[in-house]
């Protein structure tokens, strides 16, 4: 059965150097987490990586994911491949997300099978307007799905680059929606990322 969809659904896809083959090419699979440190991560990687981004409201359980992902893996040669999806999998139970996620993974395999990967953690949530507080229940939940995505990476032989750890207890980190993040929050995520690549 399809679950809902989000009120609105996005698809964003930044790709650097298109036109060169000079350097390797790093994907950056994720959502507006992701979107909102790419740029710290590309800036960090000039002359040395052309960096793409393919983010997304789309959950990784729906059947049109793997059909958005092909939009660059069909496209170009990956040497690095680094993932997340989680925030948006709310209307999915953690054995559906679980199992869409072990679907991305041999679908990534496959299309990619030169490319290293590394996932990334989601991130916490904090209470709207009063960025000293987290948001416990959404924590929470984004915890659980951290612990099967870690899972699911491991039973791939993918290290994880705990996103979730950089953040948690930084309130000074986060934009007033307790959800995204201001540019100091970009830019430690952004170096978690780098360093979690070995690219630091």
């Amino acid at each position: 059965m399809t679950k809902p969809l989000e009120r609105i659904e996005w698809l964003d896809i930044w790709v650097a150097g298109a036109d060169l083959a000079d350097l390797p090419r790093l994907l950056m699979i994720g959502d507006s987490i992701c979107r909102g440190y790419y740029g710290d991560v590309d800036a960090a990687l000039v002359g040395r990586y052309h960096c793409a981004r393919l983010c997304n409201s789309t959950c990784v359980c729906d059947p049109t994911y793997l059909k958005q992902l092909d939009l660059l893996l069909d496209d170009y040669t990956w040497d690095t491949i680094h993932f997340n999806t989680g925030l948006h999998s709310g209307s999915y139970t953690t054995e559906e997300y679980t199992a869409g996620l072990e679907r991305a993974w041999a679908h990534l395999r496959a299309k990619a099978p030169q490319a290293r990967f590394r996932w990334a953690s989601s991130t916490p949530v904090r209470q709207q307007g009063l960025m000293s507080d987290l948001n416990q229940e959404r924590t929470d939940w984004v915890h659980e799905r951290n612990a099967a995505a870690e899972r699911v990476a491991a039973s791939q032989g993918v290290g994880v680059t705990d996103l979730c750890s950089v953040t948690i207890a930084r309130p000074d980190y986060f934009s007033a929606d307790g959800v995204h993040y201001n540019a100091e929050g970009n830019q430690a995520l952004a170096q978690a990322v780098l360093k979690g690549l070995g690219l630091v």
